[in-house]
């Protein structure tokens, strides 16, 4: 909870001096498809082509009980800051932010589980569409890359390490599909 506090102190101190139409709120519809994860993004205007945005996940969910278990769970803060092109709110994105995410995921394409820590950054990119003055839809695709702190069991319950390690990554996120609310 401490770390969600410290995110959202951070992005109203940055953009004290902002008036009303500079914030916004966000859901990735498509998060909630992989199994449940539970998002919310805030952001915050700086000036007509730049926008600070903060963000996290959270999914506490397992499925199936025994060797039938299967999860996707993860918590997960960012922080980044958006180039909006046109105008913010509107139009094509360009984005980077930097990420952490802990994560225990498996049982779904075998019965190997792994769970670890994620840490790093990324590049983004979309386009947002304007509904009306308040509602926005958002879509959106990027990748991330960073160093991954994990550990492998050989089932979801058993506890058998298989493997463990650092290891570099590269890999796809926000694919989104997000509603926005602009106050």
């Amino acid at each position: 909870m401490k770390k969600i506090y410290l995110l959202l102190s951070a992005l109203v101190l940055s953009c004290s001096t902002v008036s009303a139409q500079k914030f916004s709120l966000s859901t990735d519809l498509l998060g909630y498809a992989a199994l449940g994860t539970m998002n919310l993004d805030a952001s915050c205007a700086l000036s007509r082509r730049w926008s600070l945005v903060a963000g996290i996940r959270y999914n506490p969910f397992s499925y199936g009980s025994g060797d039938e278990q299967f999860q996707l769970r993860q918590q997960s803060y960012s922080f980044g800051a958006r180039l909006w092109p046109w105008h913010i709110w509107s139009g094509w994105w360009f984005a980077s932010k930097i990420r952490y995410q802990e994560y225990n995921m498996g049982g779904i394409m075998s019965s190997e589980t792994e769970e670890g820590d994620r840490l790093g950054a990324g590049l983004y990119s979309g386009y947002t569409y304007m509904l009306s003055s308040h509602f926005n839809i958002e879509f959106g695709l990027g990748l991330w890359a960073g160093i991954d702190r994990y550990r492998r069991y050989s089932c979801p319950k058993c506890g058998i390490t298989v493997g463990e390690g650092d290891r570099g990554f590269i890999l796809p996120d926000d694919v989104t599909v997000s509603l926005v609310y602009v106050f």
